[in-house]
């Protein structure tokens, strides 16, 4: 079936709009925080057949672009091999479990069969980042696990509504679990109702347009997605190029790991290999296959932007499978870090390789941390247990244009961090210092953006402490004779004694009582070419202000 362009562009913006919708309804139906304020969640819609994305919200995490993908797709191969229960209308599965196709536990997603005429037309399907799913510290990120289970609940496909109905059955597994389970029901009816949405919203399109229109065009925008890939992929002359990026170290063993990377180019096709990565890790720092992809389409869709988020934008991208390296982590490794860190720094190995051939398109290394940083306690004062959970920015680096932006949202995703009033009125902590972390940017011809510099102190109660950060050993690359960003820096203050971590941004289960704090100056963004070219008017301007 062929349809005109002016369609096919509406029914686009239309799909679109149905994520975009099913986003903005989860984050303002959601209890915590962290989904509610910071937008750490993603909703999609995805193929019937093998769970090939659609389309995702606007304001969806890009780690999850890959990820949701595969995990629908996994779910789809259960469901025929008699491993999952069959889906009825109305059904809604849960699943966290890393190993197909997930990230780390507490992004735990919800998945739909859309049904018409009687048949799936399609899967709608979200993520959100739970505070707590339990296991060996408050928040989820135990920097020095070993195994799966100390990072919590893990949660094969399971059907949590029944034709609509909640399973309370089910729901009373997952809730002895976790911690603060009362307020976890909030964040469930939230996400189920986000699918809802989409439901309502992709019904009234194609009632506009007809199923057979609608499928036609999710066919052509998914051909034309591979196409306008491999087009711009073909910017970048024929040939191999490498980089390397290293992580502090996994939590565990102090020693760093190595992402090495080699890119083949082809006329319109990218292969890229990882083989000579480093080999498992003991710690939290493992990557599950689904979030290495991912991590490898989040890179490019920075670098080419303009390609509409499809299956098909990822087709002309090969990644060769990292088997026996820590990129490809098979069960029981502990996997926390992989979706805020890891991934991250598989991003900035993209980066560092293709700069000088797309000098124009890539930056320098970015921030390259979430700043994953938990605190559970006991509030006296409400007679509760909490358990906050703070993410933070940093400096993304410059770029041929221009400086770059300072306390940005870190690589994989748009979530910014909860406002410090929301915080304050959730937990017993008290924000003393929130700030621009200046001369934090790597020097260049355009320095990298700030870094942020904050600190909170623990009011009231007891609490544990745990954090799972990185660049605290290396700071983000510099490009094209750019310097680093500056490293991550975390301090403990306990009765007045500062505590460094043994590894610098990666510690777990930490005392604190009231008038302690953490603080935290996170890494600015690698310089872009030579510093000696930098504009004096620029210079004179960062020495005014600071900034160096």
């Amino acid at each position: 079936m062929s349809i005109d362009p002016i369609t096919l562009s509406v029914i686009q913006a239309g799909l679109q709009q149905v994520c975009d919708e099913m986003d903005l309804s989860f984050s303002r139906a959601a209890f915590s925080p962290v989904i509610a304020e910071a937008n750490d969640r993603s909703d999609g819609i995805y193929a019937a057949t093998d769970g090939a994305l659609i389309a995702q919200g606007a304001g969806g995490l890009p780690v999850f672009v890959g990820t949701m993908q595969y995990s629908t797709r996994v779910l789809i191969e259960m469901i025929a091999d008699g491993k999952v229960a069959a889906p009825n209308p109305d059904d809604t599965y849960i699943v966290n479990d890393p190993y197909l196709g997930g990230t780390h536990l507490m992004d735990v997603r919800f998945a739909r069969p859309f049904y018409r005429n009687g048949e799936i037309f399609c899967w709608l399907s979200n993520t959100g980042h739970w505070p707590d799913t339990g296991g060996a510290v408050p928040g989820g990120f135990s920097a020095s696990a070993t195994s799966v289970e100390q990072e919590g609940l893990r949660l094969p496909p399971v059907k949590l509504f029944k034709q609509g109905v909640l399973d309370t059955e089910i729901y009373s597994i997952i809730c002895s679990n976790i911690r603060v389970a009362d307020q976890r029901i909030g964040d469930v009816k939230a996400q189920a109702a986000a699918l809802s949405v989409g439901e309502d919203r992709l019904n009234a399109l194609l009632d506009r347009y007809s199923d057979d229109v609608v499928k036609a065009a999710i066919d052509a925008l998914r051909d034309r997605a591979s196409a306008q890939m491999s087009q711009l992929i073909d910017e970048i002359p024929d040939g191999s190029y490498a980089s390397t990026a290293w992580i502090d170290s996994d939590g565990v063993v102090n020693e760093p790991l190595t992402i090495k990377l080699k890119i083949d180019k082809t006329p319109g096709h990218l292969t890229f290999d990882f083989s000579e990565s480093s080999p498992p890790c003991m710690g939290p720092m493992n990557s599950v296959l689904a979030t290495t992809l991912s991590s490898v389409y989040l890179a490019m869709r920075h670098i080419f932007p303009e390609v509409p988020v499809s299956a098909g934008a990822f087709e002309p991208l090969e990644v060769l499978r990292p088997t026996g390296t820590f990129l490809d982590a098979q069960y029981p490794r502990p996997v926390s870090g992989c979706a805020a860190e890891v991934s991250q720094r598989i991003a900035e190995a993209v980066f560092a390789a293709l700069v000088e051939a797309l000098p124009n398109r890539v930056t320098a290394a970015p921030a390259g941390t979430s700043g994953n940083f938990a605190l559970g306690g006991f509030d006296p004062d409400t007679g509760r247990d909490y358990v906050m959970y703070q993410l933070s920015g940093g400096g993304y680096g410059g770029n041929a244009d221009h400086d770059g932006l300072s306390n940005g949202c870190s690589t994989i995703g748009i979530s910014k961090a909860p406002p410090v009033e929301v915080m304050e009125q959730n937990f017993p902590v008290l924000y003393k210092r929130y700030a621009l972390r200046e001369g934090s940017g790597g020097a260049g011809q355009h320095r990298g953006g700030l870094g942020l510099d904050y600190e909170i102190e623990l009011r009231r109660g007891t609490a544990r402490a745990s954090f799972v950060m990185d660049h605290g050993l290396y700071g983000p690359q510099g490009a094209l004779g750019g310097a680093d960003g500056a490293k991550n820096e975390v301090e403990v203050w306990r009765d007045g004694v500062k505590y460094v971590p043994d590894h610098l941004s990666k510690e777990q289960d930490i005392p604190l009582t009231a008038g302690d704090s953490v603080r935290v100056r996170t890494p600015g963004g690698g310089g872009y070419g030579d510093p000696d070219r930098r504009e004096p008017g620029l210079t004179a301007e960062d020495d005014r202000l600071g900034r160096t």
